[in-house]
């Protein structure tokens, strides 16, 4: 503890009640800016709309819906498979 927060902390245990609640909420009052500071800007989806190049992974959308859906057809062709073989 440094020698001036020391002394602050004995003078702030000298005063009344009252006034140790006054400089409490003075301390309060000058942590918010702070706690406001650092706080980061919540974005809307809207600010990164269109930001994305078309198409995004290198494959149309409806290529991609083609493809994962008989990938899953498969997937499941396979599973029934090996339910029979049992």
């Amino acid at each position: 503890m440094s020698p001036l927060l020391a002394q602050v902390l004995g003078e702030i245990e000298q005063l009344n009640p009252e006034e140790q609640l006054e400089v409490i909420s003075h301390a309060t009052e000058l942590g918010k800016p702070q706690t406001v500071t650092h706080k980061k800007p919540q974005r809307k989806w809207l600010d990164i709309a269109g930001n994305a190049p078309y198409p995004l992974v290198g494959e149309e959308a409806q290529e991609w819906v083609t493809r994962t859906r008989s990938e899953s057809q498969q997937h499941r062709d396979r599973l029934l498979e090996s339910q029979d073989e049992d």
